[in-house]
Parts: C-alpha cells; sequence; structure tokens
C-alpha cells in the first residue's frame, strides 16, 4: 500500500469517526495490521491481536472521595472488603477512570469488553457502573473460587486459566499481580 493510499485510509477512517461519535457516545476503536499489511478496524475486538486505537465520549470520573463512597457502597452491597477492591483499583487503573490496557480492558477496574457484555456493563468509563460490575464480577468470582488469592487471579486471567492449573496460574502477570494487590491491601489494613 502507498503512502497516499494509507493516507487516504487514515482520512476516510477519521471522517467515519466523526460521524459514528455523533451517535454513539462513547467507545473505542481497535485496530490491528495482518502480514499483508492491511489494517482491520473494529469496535469489538475478537482476538488479542487488537490493540486500542482511538477512545471517545467522556468518561466520569470523580474526586477520590466520591470514588471512595461508591466504593464503600458496592463493596457493602456485595458483601466485600472495600481495602481489597481498593487495592485492585489501584493495581488495575491507577485510579483512571479513563484507563484503556493495551489488551482492551476499560475503565477503573479494567474490565475486558467480552466481560463487560456478560455483566451489562454499557458504560465502562463511568467510575460508578465500572466499579459497580467490577465488585460485582469479584464477588461471583470469590464464590466460585471460595479464596481471595484464586478469585484475584481469575480477575486477572479469567476463571478457565484457574481451573486449568488448578489453583494460580504460573503466569508471571497473574502471579505480580495478585502479590500486589495483596501487598497493598495488607499494608492499608496496618496502617488503619
Amino acid at each position: 500500500m502507498s503512502p497516499i493510499q494509507a493516507a487516504g485510509i487514515m482520512a476516510a477512517f477519521c471522517l467515519f469517526l466523526a460521524g459514528y461519535t455523533a451517535w454513539a457516545g462513547q467507545g473505542t476503536i481497535y485496530y490491528y495490521q495482518d502480514d499483508s499489511g492491511t489494517h482491520h478496524f473494529t469496535d469489538l475486538p475478537t482476538s488479542q491481536k487488537y490493540q486500542p486505537f482511538v477512545f471517545f465520549g467522556s468518561t466520569r470520573q470523580k474526586t477520590l472521595e466520591q470514588l471512595q463512597q461508591s466504593i464503600e457502597t458496592y463493596s457493602s452491597h456485595y458483601r466485600v472488603d472495600p481495602g481489597l477492591i481498593r487495592a485492585m483499583i489501584q493495581v488495575e487503573s491507577g485510579f483512571d477512570a479513563g484507563a484503556v490496557s493495551l489488551a482492551g480492558a476499560q475503565g477503573l477496574m479494567q474490565i475486558m469488553p467480552e466481560t463487560q457484555r456478560d455483566l451489562g456493563l454499557e458504560a465502562p468509563f463511568d467510575a460508578d457502573s465500572n466499579v459497580e460490575a467490577g465488585v460485582r464480577y469479584y464477588r461471583w468470582l470469590l464464590n466460585r473460587f471460595q479464596e481471595t488469592g484464586l478469585a484475584l487471579a481469575a480477575y486477572n486471567a479469567g476463571p478457565s486459566m484457574v481451573e486449568k492449573y488448578d489453583g494460580i496460574p504460573p503466569y508471571a502477570e497473574t502471579v505480580n499481580y495478585v502479590n500486589r494487590v495483596l501487598d497493598i491491601y495488607n499494608n492499608s489494613k496496618q496502617v488503619r
């Protein structure tokens, strides 16, 4: 593909985005370039090959005090320690409601689009909606695996991986995730 063709494709795509954002509200467009050099774009990635290209719409960030209230409310409702949820959010997104990972996870609790659909989460960048869905999902994992470390591993790597390995999967990312969340959580309990 020549540079002129590539520029034309990008210009057409930008025009598409301009029209799309007018009615879509918010979302993320993902892309990947295949071996032949063709660019593929979608708002519903079907594989890990897709990377975030552009996010449009608004994020509804909260002050730390407002976010704390959301964490307390949903943690109480789903019977989860709010200190653990704070630790998860710190590790997942650094308290950034507009965060998007390279894998496509979105919002404060970094929920993947497929999991968002399962949870009925329609506004992943809205702090309240994301925290509610993330706490609800974590509660479901905790009920399923009956242990904090396993539920955290499932939150990071997926429940099927915890089942496959009958424990925390031997992936550096997952092991580090579980350790970081638990370290932050345990340190916060000592400060109280």
